[in-house]
């Protein structure tokens, strides 16, 4: 049995022999190292930029460094690539199907917008099983491209946009910078619930955010920190309740956990938040139905690529466990 034979057992299935793939125009203007990466599922950065340094990925016959960007009509040579062949992935319920289906709140040839159920993790690995990505993947098999333009946390319900095209994602992910850098771009609109009174003159806070791994490198931490990123956020009071105030959150920056570290900042942490929040707070108010963090994507406002840039708004409405939480607090304090 030759070292490379479709029999090897430590070569996964997908990547046995050698490749030659064209490069596309929705795929040129992107870096070789990046396309590697999304193109060879399950193969790690490490052996990716190791087949490059060594010259075993070939484009156009010739070497190919990491930086190097890709041209329409590139032809890009890919060698058997020995990794061992994963478990199939858990495969996608009926009923989760539909209920993705349902939560389509808008589509085009281009992109789709979904209001993203809670406690279904974008991406899947670390203990999850079937991500949001690869369960849309599942859903739409006909679709040859399907990637997230941005992330929420597990528990974060609302809006999130996907893309269909690359042209779409590197259009949105260029908004997005252009939002973070202060020249306007895509709007993103959050309901949160905090413990305590919001103070009613802070409309906005402006506070540096620092990224650190926690226990083992798996979990995230963000504080406040002066070597940490440029960070801000806009708030505005929705309605107060004995004890909570509902605030609407628009993050101008995009960083990790920035509205729940922002409102912890200001001494008004989210409810149910199990890494900035008050635990107390959080199990007695278990008991009136808030079982995970309240923190909502309620609304998008996006421009479509073209020759007239077009815009779109997006809401998603409050799901039925943050309304139930609302309406016992309001019930409360009668």
């Amino acid at each position: 049995m030759s070292k490379n034979s479709p029999q090897d057992p430590s070569l996964n299935p997908a990547f046995q022999s050698v490749q030659y793939l064209t490069i596309s125009a929705d795929e040129a203007g992107q870096r070789i190292d990046n396309y590697l990466v999304a193109r060879l599922k399950g193969v790690p950065r490490t052996h990716v930029y190791k087949l490059l340094r060594k010259g075993e990925v070939r484009v156009n016959k010739g070497r190919a460094r990491a930086e190097r960007r890709l041209d329409a009509g590139d032809v890009v040579r890919l060698p058997p690539i020995r990794v061992a062949a994963k478990a199939p992935p858990k495969q996608l319920s009926q009923g989760l199907g539909r209920v993705l289906e349902k939560a389509v709140l808008y589509e085009d040839d281009g992109m789709l917008v979904l209001n993203k159920p809670p406690g279904i993790a974008v991406h899947g690995g670390s203990g999850v099983d079937l991500g949001l990505i690869e369960a849309l993947r599942q859903l739409r098999p006909e679709a040859r491209y399907l990637e997230l333009v941005h992330r929420l946390d597990r528990e974060t319900s609302g809006c999130i946009m996907v893309a269909k095209k690359r042209s779409y994602l590197r259009f949105l992910q260029q908004s997005l910078r252009q939002k973070s850098a202060g020249g306007g771009g895509i709007v993103k609109v959050y309901k949160a619930l905090v413990v305590g009174r919001w103070p009613s003159r802070t409309l906005e806070v402006k506070a540096p955010l620092l990224k650190l791994e926690a226990s083992g490198g798996r979990e995230r931490i963000v504080k406040i920190h002066p070597d940490g990123k440029p960070s801000l956020t806009r708030f505005k009071v929705l309605e107060s309740f004995d004890g909570f105030t509902l605030l609407e959150a628009k993050p101008i920056t995009g960083r990790t956990h920035q509205i729940r570290v922002h409102a912890q900042y200001k001494g008004c942490p989210l409810l149910g938040d199990d890494k900035y929040g008050v635990d107390d707070i959080n199990k007695a108010m278990k008991a009136k139905g808030a079982k995970r963090l309240f923190l909502h994507a309620s609304a998008l406002r996006f421009p479509l690529p073209g020759d007239e840039v077009r815009w779109v708004s997006v809401e998603a409405p409050l799901t039925d466990d943050l309304q139930a939480v609302l309406a016992a607090l309001k019930e409360g304090s009668k």
